[in-house]
Parts: C-alpha cells; sequence; structure tokens
C-alpha cells in the first residue's frame, strides 16, 4: 500500500465544502470538557489521540499527523444528537497511520471515543462503505441526523501515484450505545487503630 500525500485525505467537491461550512457554530466555551480526546476500534488496532480541526483556506477539512485523529470542531461531539465527523489518514511515508485498522471494521464492532469530562461514548458500527472520491455520498455522510451517530473517514481503493492520493474514501457509520460515566476516584482509607 502506498503512503498517502498530506492534506489529499478527503473529497473535496462543492458539495462536501457546502456541508462542512453549513455547520452549526462552534460550542460555547463552557462545553470544552465534552470534546473527544481518544478514539479506540478494539480489535482494530485503532486507539489514538483525538485533536480538533476545521477547514483550511481552500474550505477542504484539515487533516492532523498521521498519528492522530482529527474531529471537525464544528459538528456534534460524539455522544451528542447529530453525526460526530473523526477522520485521520490510513498510511504515511512511515507505515500504517491512525485508521489503517478502518480497513477490517464491519458492521457489529464497537468504537468508543473517550471525552475530556472522563466520559466514554459507546459506538456500534451498522455500516461500512468505500466511495470514489469524486463520488462523494455528501449528503449521507453529512447530512442532519436527530440521534447521536459517529463517522470515522480515511482512504481507500487503489493509490493514484499520479495524485499522490488514494481514490476512495471509506466512512464507518456507527451509531451511539451508551455513554459510559467516568468513574469517581476511590479515597484511600486509613488503616484503623488494631486492624
Amino acid at each position: 500500500m502506498e503512503p498517502e500525500s498530506q492534506g489529499r485525505l478527503y473529497a473535496t467537491t462543492p458539495e462536501v465544502r457546502n456541508a462542512l461550512e453549513a455547520s452549526r457554530p462552534s460550542r460555547p466555551a463552557h462545553r470544552e470538557a465534552t470534546r473527544p480526546v481518544r478514539v479506540r476500534v478494539p480489535g482494530h488496532g485503532v486507539d489514538a489521540v483525538v485533536t480538533a480541526t476545521g477547514l483550511d483556506a481552500q474550505r477542504r477539512l484539515m487533516v492532523p499527523a498521521p498519528d492522530i485523529a482529527g474531529w471537525y470542531e464544528r459538528w456534534p461531539r460524539p455522544g451528542e444528537p447529530g453525526a460526530a465527523i473523526l477522520v485521520g489518514h490510513v498510511d504515511s511515508r512511515e507505515g500504517p497511520a491512525v485508521f489503517h485498522g478502518l480497513l477490517g471494521v464491519r458492521a457489529g464492532a464497537m468504537v468508543e471515543v473517550e471525552r475530556a469530562d472522563g466520559v466514554t461514548a459507546r459506538f456500534v458500527v451498522d455500516g461500512v462503505e468505500q466511495h470514489r472520491k469524486d463520488e462523494f455520498p455528501t449528503q449521507r455522510v453529512y447530512g442532519p441526523v436527530a440521534a447521536p451517530e459517529l463517522r470515522l473517514i480515511t482512504c481507500g481503493g487503489p493509490f493514484l501515484r499520479e495524485q499522490g492520493s488514494y481514490r476512495d474514501n471509506v466512512v464507518v457509520f456507527a451509531q451511539l450505545v451508551e455513554l459510559i460515566a467516568a468513574r469517581p476516584s476511590q479515597p484511600t482509607q486509613a488503616a484503623q487503630p488494631g486492624a
């Protein structure tokens, strides 16, 4: 598998750019605690730090370094109503990247997203799709949904040497199963006299 070049991960059709720009405004600062900080797909080798990302000057979704997943910060946080968007590279010149393991994910797999407040949003995969970047299903991926959902997006298909990127995008669709509250730290108890 050839390494993909930086910044060429996602489809950049006018429809995609418009959908990203039409997203809801950034959340108030007091909700900073619910931002995602880590994503895991147990059994598929995905366990990575998540950082916030946005759009570049060409209105393309910016992609973090190969070992970090990006969360589109103008979209919902994982566990909120609506579709949270996480993006990441499939590989790099150094080898497999953050979302390489998504190529083996199938319906029924679990995805866990840890938030800054210690809550873990657990999702179940209900579908995996692969589309050519020039035929990206904008409405299906970025369209409004009422329930808490998750989209994980990376590259797939053949590597196009002349373009320096993969032909396709792989999109993992997942539905929220549960929110797991952070466990309170247990105070240590002093030994009782005579114990």
